[in-house]
């Protein structure tokens, strides 16, 4: 299970999109670093300023999504209100 950001910040899901092979050594070592082992592995990781600097080296390897806790309540809520007995 992928290592959750600090309760009430907001994270990031990092996808490793294209392989490492042929890469620099310091680019296989950040995408381990980032916990990225596979083409299509993801990650959920707190957005800090260090993680945003890795990123910046293997962008070309990776996709990166905004995740906040925020944003994922507030769309569950509303796919919850199914009441058909109003209509």
């Amino acid at each position: 299970m992928p290592p959750r950001p600090a309760r009430g910040s907001d994270g990031i899901v990092v996808t490793q999109v294209r392989s490492a092979i042929g890469t620099k050594p310091k680019h296989r070592a950040t995408l381990r670093a980032l916990g990225l082992r596979r083409v299509g592995q993801s990650n959920v990781l707190a957005d800090r300023p260090e993680i945003r600097g890795m990123l910046a080296r293997v962008s070309h390897l990776v996709k990166v999504t905004e995740s906040s806790p925020r944003r994922r309540a507030g769309a569950a809520a509303k796919g919850t209100s199914t009441d058909k007995a109003d209509a």
